[in-house]
């Protein structure tokens, strides 16, 4: 089994940094584990993508649109045979939205 290679989407590097960004602003030391955190679990996807639920927000899932949540962050990605894309990253408080 090969791994699958992990590639973010601009939105969602934009979207994590700023989630990082604001942790930081009430403590360096959270940020720190959080951001280690998600971007471990991110890191196992390259070989468990189907381990995570169909993502029931976004419109014409062919199935290969899964997310999970950790730490109070939705993660979503978008599974190819060779590539995982991040596509967004959002605070679970948030209105969830379609897309």
């Amino acid at each position: 089994m090969s791994l699958k290679k992990i590639i973010w989407s601009k939105r969602a590097a934009m979207q994590f940094n700023n989630a990082i960004n604001y942790i930081r602003s009430q403590s360096d030391q959270n940020a720190d584990k959080v951001k280690l955190t998600v971007l471990t679990n991110i890191e196992k996807l390259s070989y468990s993508v189907h381990e995570h639920r169909q993502d029931p927000l976004k419109k014409n899932n062919d199935g290969n649109h899964r997310y999970f949540e950790l730490l109070k962050l939705r993660i979503s990605y978008y599974s190819t045979p060779g590539e995982i894309i991040i596509t967004r990253i959002r605070h679970t408080k948030q209105e969830p939205k379609q897309y």
